[in-house]
């Protein structure tokens, strides 16, 4: 890989400045690095120009221009619009140069474009966990995975996001990603379920908490996200539209799997329940909220709950 002759650190493209792309793309430009970005939302590019990166005018011209893109896309169909075709941000990138898709994607869309690359192009896939808040402080876990040449070279920069953990072969990545969501989903799914239960018998809230944080029922759920419970705003910031396209993918990966998967069925259906309910376009906790509305059972509770967002 080329190195910009000013930093001596590769040159980077990022594309999609959304919840997670946004604050990623903040911490290369605080490491260092020269950041061309690319978003649909003017506003949002402009922030980061403002910040230091330097606006392309889509992301096929991003693309051409760089060493390593970076792409953070909510949708594994906004991957494949903009780097497949003939118009695709792929075909444009510079032999020596890496793709690293961060988006929580499909495996074999991921491969099926590495098969589409020019020649020279290596293509890594690296999904992120952590939310908003690890994404904006650089403690994110990032899972990576593709060959081994590329997946070092992409590794010096994709450190500076938080924890990198190799995962093997191209696609792999993704499957780890989900995996960990599948988990995720199941416990917030059952993180409503729990506080009723105690609540309708007599427990307070903020007692079932404290008690739940000291048990085997401790998990990252039951710190980081009964906060946006107890606040109210069930954190916007991850909406029930990208829990239903994750549980979508993780049914596809359960095809391989030869028995049934009651868990993640059920915690797929739960999520579908709220979404008709409250729309797509909310906070991801909203499946706690459906449990609050049918029992009648309120889970304020008192506190200065910041939403992940803003911290």
């Amino acid at each position: 890989m080329k190195l910009a002759e000013d930093t001596g650190l590769p040159s980077i493209g990022f594309v999609g400045l959304g919840n997670m792309g946004r604050p990623m793309c903040r911490q290369l430009i605080a490491a260092g690095y020269n950041v061309t970005a690319f978003d649909i939302n003017d506003s949002v590019l402009g922030e980061v120009v403002g910040e230091g990166a330097v606006a392309a005018q889509s992301a096929a011209a991003c693309a051409a221009q760089v060493d390593l893109l970076l792409t953070s896309l909510p949708h594994p169909s906004h991957v494949e619009a903009v780097m497949a075709g003939a118009d695709g941000a792929l075909f444009v990138m510079q032999p020596g140069s890496i793709w690293v898709d961060l988006t929580t994607n499909r495996k074999d869309l991921i491969i099926e474009l590495a098969g589409q690359a020019p020649a020279g192009v290596r293509v890594v896939d690296s999904p992120v966990t952590g939310a908003v808040d690890g994404a904006r402080n650089g403690t994110l876990t990032l899972f990576v995975s593709g060959d081994s040449e590329p997946v070092a070279e992409a590794t010096e920069v994709l450190q500076n996001l938080g924890l990198v953990i190799a995962c093997g072969a191209l696609g792999s990545g993704n499957v780890v990603k989900l995996v960990t969501n599948q988990l995720w989903f199941v416990s917030a799914a059952a993180l409503g379920e729990a506080f009723a239960m105690g609540m309708a018998n007599g427990v307070e809230l903020a007692t079932l908490w404290h008690a739940v944080k000291e048990s085997v029922g401790d998990s990252f759920v039951v710190r980081h996200d009964a906060p946006s419970v107890f606040a109210g705003h069930y954190d916007p910031s991850f909406t029930l539209d990208l829990c239903i396209k994750d549980l979508g993918l993780l049914v596809e990966l359960g095809e391989n799997v030869k028995t049934d998967l009651p868990m993640t069925a059920t915690a797929q259906a739960m999520f579908e329940q709220a979404a008709a309910r409250y729309g797509t376009d909310v906070g991801e906790l909203h499946v706690v909220k459906r449990i609050e509305d049918d029992t009648g059972i309120s889970m304020r509770l008192d506190g200065d709950w910041v939403a992940p967002s803003e911290q």
